[in-house]
């Protein structure tokens, strides 16, 4: 009788083996062409849109080709991360066009020494584009929901040199400060003076200013004190607000 019972274990426990290695087979076939579906829509992101457009910068390019923007848009855009244009990502909120990203981190002249204030974490994606340079990226986001959300990102993606604050950007963040850089990703009607004076000397602010619909792009440059302003390009960003949702 046992060896009956040998007889008809043996053939049930080839058989299971072979189906759950077909069934890892099968699954790892399924998942391979998503992940370079993602990872040549991003090469053609960084072809067609960043490069192309002018932006040379080696380490902002490689950042824009590591990052995986679609872990930052809502499911159901997951199709049109890599496309040219920014996307609703909740709350009245946006991620921003790629070349906008990129064009925003290339004219900082970053290093890996660099420490970042960005005013508007959103999505996450703009800190994360800097985590891939900086030595440290300070993100304020007013909206908590964002704020949390885009943390738990970070610490899922292993990003240990960002850290988030949930709170007002217009006050910027005097403990930290001062800054290499600071980028804001919405648009105030007028430079706030707190981030002006959290910049370090030879330091660069990026930032969209004025109303809601007609908004330049300015670049500002602390050089022996003073504060040198050059608008850069036209742009359009969801406005900066305080807690009851007013514009600044």
């Amino acid at each position: 009788m046992k060896a009956i019972k040998r007889c008809f274990q043996v053939p049930f426990l080839s058989r299971y083996i072979f189906f759950s290695f077909v069934i890892l087979i099968l699954s790892c076939v399924r998942s391979q062409p998503q992940v370079d579906r993602f990872k040549e829509l991003r090469e053609n992101m960084v072809t067609t849109q960043i490069k192309a457009r002018g932006i040379s910068n080696r380490e902002v390019i490689e950042a824009m080709r590591n990052v995986e923007r679609h872990l930052f848009v809502p499911e159901t855009h997951i199709q049109h991360a890599y496309g040219d244009h920014p996307l609703p990502i909740g709350y009245g909120q946006t991620i921003s066009q790629p070349y906008i990203v990129a064009f925003m981190t290339e004219i900082l002249n970053l290093d890996k020494s660099s420490k970042v204030l960005e005013v508007g974490t959103g999505s996450g994606y703009q800190a994360a584009i800097l985590a891939e340079i900086c030595d440290s990226v300070y993100t304020i986001e007013i909206v908590e929901e964002l704020g949390i959300r885009s943390s738990q990102l970070f610490k899922k993606l292993g990003y240990s040199n960002i850290k988030v604050k949930i709170g007002d950007g217009y006050k910027g963040w005097s403990e930290y400060s001062p800054f290499d850089a600071i980028i804001v990703t919405c648009a105030p009607t007028h430079i706030p003076d707190p981030l002006k004076n959290q910049l370090k000397e030879g330091g660069r602010m990026i930032i969209p200013v004025g109303e809601r619909y007609v908004q330049e792009l300015v670049l500002l440059t602390r050089k022996k004190g003073s504060l040198k302003q050059t608008s850069v390009l036209p742009v359009r960003f969801v406005p900066m607000v305080d807690e009851k949702d007013m514009i600044y």
